[in-house]
């Protein structure tokens, strides 16, 4: 299942038999399947496996679920800092041989939030107040210390707001909600998510489109050390934003600080998944305010930002270091 996107958390009662809300995980969605001979599998979303990326979660699969269950949930990875930690997911995705060598070094959990079966019963077709009583027998006996996780829930949508305020400061990008009546379906975006927004100010490096027809912004913050770094790329612009950008944006010359084309991931996305970006450089001493989520990776913003506006009394100098937000 997948979740519809939408700006504010329902109350209670919007969802048929009542909300259920989940943290927003910012990790890799994973089914994990225990088979009759007991042996444990992780699928990726595009069917891929994972075992043998995320090998310290295998045993941890199989020490918790009976064969012949499928659960659905997310594979995290917690930092030294209590932040959630992306970029060594997508290390340990592309790590190859070193898969052991990380899975050591960076261990990783799975977060179940989902029964899809157990038992010889397809729960698929029951309602999640009924799923998630069945999930949390399941894994009422593991302790503390395995790596495998029962997502916490809530029902009382005063306390889900707490949450909403309270988690980005961990990396979790916002909540999810689900109706307690509702079954789960494959494909189906049955689920609404509602990502945690923060505005703040970044200053624009470079344009694709052009200078004079600027189609989205690359957006730069200065380093401690003096250094305007990437971190971040806007989405669309509006035709009024593209209008007045236009007026105040200059081509840069040979002097400006990044290269004539950003290498892969520099804006945003996974390094090597993308080709080089091509854009335009303009001098960097425009401000806008932008809207970001939580979700970060390499020392940017990984999700494109959200253009609010031009900040026209304020300097590159005046905004905060890398990213931020104060």
């Amino acid at each position: 299942m997948a979740a519809t996107a939408i700006d504010r958390i329902p109350d209670e009662s919007a969802c048929p038999g009542g909300c259920r809300y989940e943290p927003k995980w910012d990790g890799f969605r994973a089914l994990a399947v225990v088979n009759e001979k007991g042996g444990a599998r992780l699928w990726s979303r595009r069917l891929k496996s994972f075992n043998d990326a995320f090998p310290e979660v295998v045993p941890a699969v199989l020490g918790a679920l009976p064969p012949g269950t499928v659960v659905d949930g997310e594979i995290v990875r917690w930092g030294r800092d209590g932040r959630l930690d992306f970029a060594a997911l997508q290390r340990r995705h592309v790590a190859g041989r070193r898969g052991r060598e990380l899975a050591l070094a960076e261990p990783c959990h799975y977060v179940v939030f989902d029964v899809l079966e157990t038992g010889g019963t397809d729960y698929r077709p029951r309602p999640l107040s009924e799923r998630r009583e069945v999930l949390e027998r399941l894994l009422a006996g593991v302790p503390d210390t395995s790596r495998i996780v029962l997502c916490p829930q809530l029902r009382d949508v005063g306390e889900a707001r707490v949450w909403f305020e309270i988690l980005p400061a961990q990396g979790i990008e916002g909540l999810v909600v689900k109706a307690a009546s509702g079954r789960y379906q494959e494909g189906k975006r049955g689920w609404w998510k509602v990502k945690h927004r923060t505005t703040t100010e970044a200053v624009v490096g470079g344009v694709t489109g052009s200078a004079a027809d600027p189609a989205t912004l690359i957006l730069g913050r200065y380093r401690p050390d003096g250094r305007l770094r990437v971190v971040g790329r806007s989405g669309p612009l509006p035709p009024a934003a593209r209008r007045e950008l236009a007026g105040l944006l200059v081509p840069a010359g040979d002097d400006h600080p990044w290269p004539e084309v950003l290498p892969a991931g520099w804006a945003g996305g996974m390094p090597g998944a993308e080709a080089p970006a091509p854009y335009v450089r303009v001098v960097p001493d425009v401000v806008v305010e932008i809207s970001v989520d939580a979700a970060t990776e390499h020392g940017r913003w990984r999700h494109s930002v959200r253009y609010v506006r031009t900040r026209r009394e304020l300097r590159p100098e005046q905004l905060p270091q890398d990213l931020d937000l104060e």
